[in-house]
């Protein structure tokens, strides 16, 4: 399934982008494949990701790995403002 993740970030773009790179080994623990990421053009405070992961149990493990979650708070992920939007087949 793919997924879009899009949330706030407070502590700037280059820490997101590097704590987001650093994750690549706990992201393939879950089986997840990052399809694409980044911000929107003029807005480096908003963030999204595109993945593809074998469901949505896989998923929600991800989100509640604690070292997942300590990467993410870290690097100013403002978990008020996450959304997640499953996409079609």
């Amino acid at each position: 399934m793919k997924i879009i993740i899009s949330a706030n970030i407070t502590e700037g773009y280059s820490k997101w982008r590097d704590a987001f790179v650093s994750a690549d080994a706990l992201r393939e623990k879950y089986d997840m494949k990052v399809l694409a990421w980044g911000h929107p053009k003029g807005n480096e405070n908003k963030v999204y990701q595109v993945v593809e992961v074998e469901s949505m149990e896989k998923m929600q493990e991800a989100i509640k790995d604690p070292d997942i979650e300590n990467l993410r708070l870290n690097a100013g992920v403002d978990f008020e403002t996450q959304e997640v939007i499953v996409l079609e087949e």
